[in-house]
């Protein structure tokens, strides 16, 4: 995808009956100068987010005390005003070819941040994961005077900022990123759910103190391992529910829990029905099967 160097700007008319999220520029660059440079607290155009893509060569993102050399591949993340600064290398030999979103923070800073906390200010993120082809798309879309109306760009930004977020939370669930222990926690936990599995057991198993255990099983996979234990058994209780005539008591200690009313209880804390509602349908949508995140 070929891109025509120059920041496209948007000044929508404010809706006063809508909250939307409001695109401020989006852009292709190629930097040679040396002069190129941006200090966050010198800005007077806030307040912005900035999210900035580099293609190829290199730039200097400086945050309070750190210092990245963001290269092909890399983003980084600013908010503006904010302590920062960002700027092209005086030694660098190659143009440092960049594209990048400016928007306001209102409705999407909780998303923001939360993307900013787990995978940091200066992130891997590969040419054709999603965040950055629908980046590719926006700045396209600008270019060919596509974005052209405040809906429009409303949309652009709040898909943007939901593929972001979901890119990490995917990231963080695939198990291929898991450590080799988490990795072996989690196939106990799925192999052993319908046994009485207590965290001393699981950690014994895989040579982890407790702490160290919730600790790391918590941050590589969104769950606690006795959330991560009630999501199997609740899923394949749902198995058991559509395609079995086993009563709930069965099912119950088929699936590792002592009494059916303690099934019942973490059955509807997780799906909003009962077993009865969901193996019925009841007056409520006859669920095949539920999707959890």
């Amino acid at each position: 995808m070929d891109f025509t160097r120059g920041t496209y700007g948007f000044r929508f008319a404010e809706d006063k009956e809508l909250q939307l999220c409001v695109l401020f520029a989006a852009g292709y660059d190629s930097i040679t100068d040396p002069s190129y440079r941006w200090d966050g607290l010198e800005r007077n155009d806030g307040p912005l987010l900035l999210f900035q893509y580099t293609l190829s060569g290199e730039g200097v993102f400086e945050s309070e005390n750190r210092t990245y050399l963001v290269t092909a591949g890399q983003a980084f993340l600013a908010e503006i005003p904010g302590r920062h600064r960002y700027f092209y290398p005086p030694d660098s030999k190659e143009p440092w070819q960049f594209l990048f979103l400016l928007f306001r923070p209102d409705l999407i800073l909780p998303h923001w941040r939360k993307f900013l906390r787990e995978a940091g200010e200066v992130p891997h993120l590969s040419a054709d994961c999603a965040p950055v082809r629908l980046l590719r798309m926006i700045v396209n879309d600008a270019a060919a005077g596509r974005i052209s109306d405040p809906l429009i760009a409303s949309s652009s930004i709040y898909q943007f900022m939901t593929e972001l977020s979901r890119l990490q939370v995917t990231t963080l669930r695939n198990k291929d990123n898991w450590s080799e222990s988490i990795r072996r926690a989690a196939d106990y936990i799925e192999h052993n759910f319908a046994q009485m599995i207590s965290i001393e057991q699981l950690s014994e198993h895989v040579s982890l103190s407790k702490y160290h255990l919730i600790r790391r099983f918590s941050a590589s996979t969104g769950l606690t391992p006795g959330a991560y234990l009630t999501r199997i058994r609740i899923e394949k209780a749902m198995e058991l529910l559509r395609g079995s005539s086993l009563s709930i008591e069965a099912i119950s200690k088929q699936i590792g829990y002592s009494s059916g009313s303690y099934f019942i209880k973490a059955f509807r804390s997780l799906t909003g029905l009962t077993p009865g509602e969901f193996r019925s349908g009841g007056d409520s949508l006859a669920y095949r099967r539920l999707f959890f995140d």
